[in-house]
């Protein structure tokens, strides 16, 4: 199977299924002497793993990170880092109804296009469970970051129509309540329409907003692999999400040059924008502001109300989805968005090590 791999120099490979015995990743190109622990690792699984609401799967799993190569004695060797995480709580035989029947805004239908065969126990590689290998990466990546002071931070800013008020924005407030969101206000509107949802028997999608700060000017290559495109791929690729945009996006096309071009000014001595239309990225590079991005995160499929399908043999016929499942996925959506972000940012700060001369002999000149 291809496509189980993301970067060129930070590169990192997901694997394992959904309702197999484990999953994981293998981190390559890590810089050695990197301070690193499971503890490290284990406090980013811990904001995704499920069973932590009433409004997230109640799978029981502890999402417990075993770094098994690539540090030693508390520091990274530079060699591929492995880390595993078990499958503790399988309920396999929730899903022996869909083995001959497409479920509704699921992947069964196009693996059985491609393959010829599937892994229909929660959807195999496209579970949504595949994302912990993700996180587990994007703490690492996390870490190389946070030595040059670069910090990434998301959070739900929209879930079924509910939004937040910026004005009541408190980031501490998003890891006080089960919606990750950065105001209590919305997260009281939200909860109340996931209620009624739940009831219903259906789900809800939103809206997941992503800050990095601290990027120094002119990382991403100025072509096809452009920092915003990368982001997009990386942000993409994550099962749930159906849209991404970066800055003004899709409202750049209301605005007339004037209004959305960033003015410059110089501040003490550096180079700086009185606003922020681009999201921090000007022809494919960081331009030394945020970057701020969003990502659209569709409705849960799986739900427990009855849907019309059809089976693999061309059947139609009728579904209602049993099993244990998110009726909203932003939430433990949101360490995934950092994460890939992460990943993303990691891989192109250190790819700009070789634009300029001087930055090789720095590091090779004697």
């Amino acid at each position: 199977m291809a496509g189980s791999t993301f970067g060129t120099l930070f590169k990192i490979t997901t694997w394992g299924e959904s309702h197999g015995a484990g999953l994981g990743v293998v981190i390559d190109g890590c810089p050695a002497g990197l301070p690193l622990c499971e503890e490290d690792i284990q406090r980013f699984l811990d904001r995704r793993k499920p069973g932590q609401s009433a409004y997230a799967t109640q799978r029981k799993e502890s999402d417990t990170a075993h770094i098994m190569s690539g540090v030693f004695e508390g520091r990274t060797t530079g060699t591929p880092i492995s880390v595993l995480i078990n499958n503790e709580d399988q309920h396999s035989g929730d899903y022996s109804d869909i083995a001959l029947v497409y479920r509704p805004g699921h992947a069964d239908y196009t693996y059985d296009a491609k393959y010829g065969f599937r892994d229909y126990r929660g959807g195999g590689r496209s579970s949504a469970r595949e994302t912990a290998a993700r996180v587990a990466a994007g703490a690492v990546a996390v870490k190389l970051l946070e030595q040059l002071g670069i910090t990434i931070c998301a959070y739900s800013q929209c879930i079924g129509g509910n939004g937040i008020d910026y004005e009541r924005f408190d980031i501490k407030e998003r890891d006080r309540n089960p919606f990750a969101m950065p105001d209590a206000e919305a997260a009281a509107a939200v909860e109340a329409d996931a209620i009624a949802a739940k009831s219903n028997l259906d789900s809800l999608g939103g809206i997941i907003e992503c800050v990095i700060s601290n990027m120094p000017a002119g990382i991403g290559e100025p072509v096809f692999d452009k920092l915003d495109a990368n982001l997009a791929k990386a942000i993409l690729s994550i099962g749930a999400v159906k849209g991404f945009e970066i800055g003004d996006g899709f409202m750049v096309a209301k605005l007339k040059g004037s209004e959305n071009n960033d003015e410059f000014y110089m501040d003490n001595g550096k180079i700086k924008k009185r606003t922020n239309h681009s999201g921090g990225v000007l022809g494919g590079m960081s331009d030394g502001g945020d970057i701020v991005f969003r990502a659209a995160v569709k409705p849960t499929p799986s739900i427990a109300s009855l849907q019309k399908t059809v089976t693999r043999d061309g059947d139609d016929t009728s579904i209602a989805v049993k099993g244990r499942h998110d009726p909203i996925i932003v939430p433990r959506a949101v360490v995934v968005v950092e994460a890939m972000a992460a990943c993303t940012v990691a891989d192109l700060l250190l790819q700009n090590l070789g634009a300029r001369v001087e930055n090789i002999r720095k590091i090779y000149e004697r």
